[in-house]
């Protein structure tokens, strides 16, 4: 079996991150969403070795055994596309493959459209590119979904990771079995109570994730905790600051997209409409009965696609 090998890379950004890879061959560079980190692509690591590619999930900023700063401001769409970008380079790559799921996807949209000259293909999963709106988003996300969304909630200091920490494998547990394709929760917090308050405690695990897997995820946080994640939040209105000057560029490298037909995330709005500012998109795949958590609940099918998207690069 494919060995998945760790080290810690300093990228031209000075943010010294911890890697997971496996393989060698052109580099695929997989990046991971909320609530997760390098173990979200357990699978595809040792799939994308075996099948000739030299692949690499890194804890980002903020998570994991990467950690980062503790002012919420560094953690903008900027620092995490630097991040991005100056990881290929450190490992030693011209140009890479940019794979993202949920939080990591905009990242991967984000670097193929300000650096496209450093992405040989983009795959998002879960979160379709959406350009630039044309006014900050927090107050929309707060007029249409209300205050208990957790998005809107994620903008409070101190109380969105308090509450995420407090039992952090009841946090892992709740969160991956609710959006999945065997769960029903909404990330909406409830009248006096917070966003877990939404997302009951499951039964049972779903097939596709066990205790060990909830085990894992707990000690990779141990010792950075949820501050950094949530950090990415309250960077929503700052972001859509700083990228004004990208304000409905299109995303020209070859791209894929990937979701779950359960998935509450994927907008099917946006899914049909992006080839509008996609042009070179060579695909959409959906996946019937997954939910949030793609590339966990279907590795098999994932990784086929991914393969499939590599080989026609």
């Amino acid at each position: 079996m494919t060995e998945i090998a760790h080290r810690f890379v300093e990228g031209n950004g000075g943010l010294r991150m911890h890697v997971a890879e496996a393989g060698e061959g052109p580099l695929v560079l997989l990046l991971h969403g909320f609530p997760e980190c390098w173990y979200s692509w357990r699978h595809q690591l040792t799939a994308l070795a075996a099948a000739g590619f030299r692949a690499v999930a890194p804890d980002q900023r903020g998570y994991a055994r990467t950690g980062g700063p503790a002012d919420p401001s560094q953690y903008t769409i900027m620092h995490l596309a630097g991040d991005a970008v100056g990881l290929i380079d450190a490992l030693g790559a011209e140009r890479a493959v940019v794979v993202g799921h949920d939080w990591g996807a905009p990242v991967a949209w984000a670097v193929a459209q300000m650096r496209p000259d450093k992405v040989r293909g983009v795959v998002g999963m879960s979160v379709p590119h959406r350009p630039r709106g044309s006014r900050p988003p927090v107050a929309t996300m707060r007029r249409y979904f209300g205050e208990g969304f957790y998005m809107v909630r994620f903008q409070e200091p101190d109380a969105p990771e308090a509450e995420l920490d407090r039992d952090r494998a009841a946090t892992f547990r709740r969160m991956f079995h609710a959006i999945s394709g065997d769960g029903s929760g909404a990330l909406v917090a409830p009248e006096g109570g917070g966003v877990l308050d939404a997302l009951p405690e499951p039964d049972e695990l779903p097939a596709w994730l066990t205790a060990d897997d909830i085990d894992a995820y707990v000690a990779e946080y141990a010792d950075s905790g949820f501050t950094g994640p949530v950090n990415w939040y309250r960077n929503l209105d700052r972001n859509w600051e700083l990228t004004a000057a990208w304000h409905r560029a299109p995303v020209t490298p070859p791209a894929l997209f990937v979701a779950g037909d359960r998935d509450p995330v994927a907008a099917p709005d946006a899914v049909a409409r992006l080839r509008d500012f996609v042009p070179n998109l060579r695909g959409t795949v959906s996946l019937p009965g997954c939910g949030h958590w793609t590339q966990q609940e279907r590795p098999d099918e994932v990784n086929r696609a991914l393969l499939d998207f590599l080989r026609g690069l």
